[in-house]
C-alpha cells in the first residue's frame, strides 16, 4: 500500500490488522459464535449425533474451506468490503455483494436477540453466586418467564447492540483485534473448564457415545440425507460467517504478506474445533442430568439453565462462566456482521471522496438493527398471545395449524423468518454464486493462484480448489438450497 492510500485509508477511518494472529482471532471469533455454542449441539442432537457430525466435516473439508479461501482472496484482492469488492471484479455482479450485507443484516435482525438472551442467564447466575435470585422467582421454568418479561428482551436486546458498538467503534486494531485477541483464547479455556467439570458427572459418557457410536440410519434414505445435509450446510455457514459479507471485509483489511491458503484451513479448524468442544460439554450433560438431546433451540438456555441449577451453589459458577464464555462467542461474530455493514460504507465513501465517520455509519447500524429485531424480542419464539404476532398469525394462519406442522417453518416466527432469510436462502446462495465465478468466469487460475502467491507461498491445492469451485461446491449448494427451500416452505403446504 503506497503512502497516498494509507493516508486515506486512516482519513476514513478503515484501518488494517496491527498482524496475522490478531486477524486470525478475529476471523476465528467471527467463526465461532452463537453457530457453535448454541447451534451445533441441538442440531448434532436433533439429526442423529454421528451422522451429522460426518456431514458436517465433509461439508468443512469440501465446501467450508473453498468458500473461505474464495471471500478471503476476493476481499484483499480488491482491498473492499463484499459490495465493492464484486462491483471491482465485475460492475454486473455487484448485487452478489449486497446478498451478503442482507445476510448480515437479517442474521443481526435475530442474532443480538439472542445475545441479549445470553446476556440475562449470564447476570443471572452471577446474581445467584452474590446470593440474589437471579432467575425472578420462575427458576427452572425461566426460559418460559423471560420471553414474556418485554421489557428485560428489550433492556439486554439493547445492551447486547451497546457492547458491539463500542467494540465497532474502536477500529480493526483498537477494537476488533484488541477484544479478539484476548476473547478468543479466553473462550477456549473456559469451555475446556466445563468440558472437564461434565465429564466427572455421572452418565455423561452416554453423550459421547451418542456423539461417536457411528449410526448411519439418519442417512438411510434419500429424504433423510437431505434433511441431514441441508441442517449441517446452513450450520456451517453460520458458524463460518460465509456468505455475509465478514469474511470478504475482513480479508479486505489483511497484509499481502499473510498466507491465504494456511489462513482459511485454520480459521474453519478452529471454527469445528470449538463447535465440537461445545457438543462434548453440552450434550454429555444432558445425559447426565437426564435432558433431551434433541430439545432444540431450547437447549442452550432452558436445558443448561436447569442443569447448572441442579448443581447446587458450585453450579452458579459454573453456569456463569459457561454464560460468559457464550457471550464472548456470540459477540466476536455479532461485531463481525456489523464491521460487514460499516465496511461497505467507508468503501462507498472512499469511492466518492468524501469524509466518512466509523461511529456514525455503526451508530446507524446499531439503530436500524435494533428497530429490525424488535419483532423478534417480543414475539415470545411464534406464540399466539404475544404482544407481537408471529408472521403466520398476520397472515391470517391459526395456532392450531402450527400445532399441526400445517404452517411452513419460515412464518411461525419471527426468528425463523429472518433466519430463512439469511442462512436458508442468500447464504448458501452467495457462495453458489462465488463459486461458479471463480471455477467459470474468472477461473482458480486466475484469480486464486495469484493471490495466494503473491506473498511467497506456493499454492499447492490448485487441483482440489478447482475441483470444488467448478464442481463439488456448486453442487452441494444446489442440494443444500433446494432442501432449504423444501423444508422451509413447501413441506407444511403438503402435509
Amino acid at each position: 500500500m503506497s503512502d497516498n492510500q494509507h493516508l486515506e485509508h486512516m482519513e476514513h477511518d478503515r484501518g488494517t490488522w496491527g498482524s496475522n494472529f490478531g486477524f486470525l482471532m478475529a476471523a476465528v471469533g467471527s467463526a465461532v459464535g452463537l453457530g457453535n455454542i448454541w447451534g451445533f449441539p441441538y442440531k448434532m442432537g436433533n439429526k442423529g449425533g454421528f451422522a451429522f457430525l460426518i456431514i458436517y466435516l465433509l461439508l468443512v473439508i469440501f465446501v467450508g474451506v473453498v468458500v473461505m479461501l474464495g471471500e478471503l482472496t476476493i476481499g484483499r484482492k480488491t482491498g473492499k468490503g463484499a459490495v465493492g469488492a464484486y462491483a471491482a471484479l465485475s460492475k454486473k455482479y455487484k448485487w452478489v455483494g449486497y446478498l451478503g450485507i442482507l445476510s448480515a443484516f437479517t442474521l443481526l435482525a435475530f442474532y443480538n436477540v439472542l445475545g441479549g438472551l445470553v446476556m440475562r442467564y449470564m447476570f443471572g447466575f452471577l446474581l445467584q453466586i452474590l446470593g440474589v435470585d437471579g432467575f425472578s422467582g420462575a427458576g427452572m421454568g425461566f426460559f418460559g418467564y423471560i420471553l414474556y418479561d418485554y421489557s428485560g428482551m428489550i433492556f439486554f436486546h439493547v445492551l447486547f447492540i451497546v457492547c458491539n458498538v463500542v467494540i465497532v467503534m474502536g477500529g480493526i486494531q483498537g477494537g476488533i483485534e484488541k477484544f479478539c485477541t484476548v476473547a478468543m483464547p479466553a473462550l477456549f479455556f473456559m469451555l475446556l473448564f466445563v468440558i472437564i467439570y461434565v465429564a466427572f458427572q455421572p452418565g455423561a459418557g452416554e453423550g459421547y457415545k451418542f456423539m461417536l457410536t457411528p449410526n448411519f440410519e439418519p442417512l438411510s434414505s434419500f429424504g433423510g440425507f437431505i434433511d441431514v445435509l441441508k441442517t449441517a450446510a446452513g450450520q456451517m455457514f453460520f458458524s463460518l460467517s460465509l456468505g455475509m459479507g465478514a469474511i470478504i471485509s475482513y480479508g479486505s483489511y489483511l497484509d499481502k504478506k499473510e498466507d491465504l491458503q494456511k489462513n482459511a484451513l485454520i480459521i474453519p479448524a478452529c471454527d469445528t474445533l470449538i463447535a465440537v468442544m461445545a457438543a462434548c460439554a453440552i450434550l454429555p450433560a444432558c445425559a447426565a442430568f437426564n435432558m433431551e438431546y434433541a430439545q432444540g433451540p431450547g437447549l442452550l438456555f432452558n436445558t443448561m439453565q436447569n442443569v447448572f441449577l441442579s448443581m447446587g451453589s458450585f453450579g452458579n459458577f459454573v453456569g456463569f462462566m459457561f454464560y460468559f464464555l457464550v457471550f464472548i462467542a456470540a459477540v466476536t461474530s455479532s461485531i463481525s456482521l456489523f464491521e460487514a455493514i460499516v465496511t461497505w460504507r467507508l468503501d462507498v465513501g472512499i469511492e466518492k471522496k468524501q469524509k466518512v465517520s466509523r461511529t456514525k455509519i455503526m451508530s446507524i447500524a446499531a439503530v436500524c438493527s435494533f428497530i429490525v429485531g424488535i419483532p423478534v424480542a417480543l414475539d415470545a419464539l411464534g406464540a399466539a398471545d404475544a404482544v407481537v404476532k408471529a408472521p403466520y398469525l398476520l397472515l391470517g394462519m391459526t395456532p392450531e395449524q402450527l400445532a399441526a406442522g400445517q404452517v411452513p417453518m419460515a412464518i411461525d416466527c419471527w426468528l425463523d423468518f429472518f433466519d430463512v432469510i439469511s442462512e436458508g436462502i442468500f447464504m448458501p446462495l452467495g457462495a453458489l454464486i462465488m463459486a461458479v465465478l471463480i471455477g467459470w468466469k474468472w477461473k482458480t487460475r486466475n484469480l486464486i493462484v495469484p493471490e495466494c502467491e503473491i506473498s511467497g507461498h506456493k499454492f499447492w491445492g490448485y487441483t482440489f480448489f478447482d475441483i470444488c469451485f467448478k464442481f463439488i461446491t456448486p453442487i452441494g449448494m444446489i442440494l443444500v438450497l433446494g432442501g432449504q427451500i423444501y423444508d422451509f416452505f413447501i413441506k407444511a403446504l403438503i402435509a
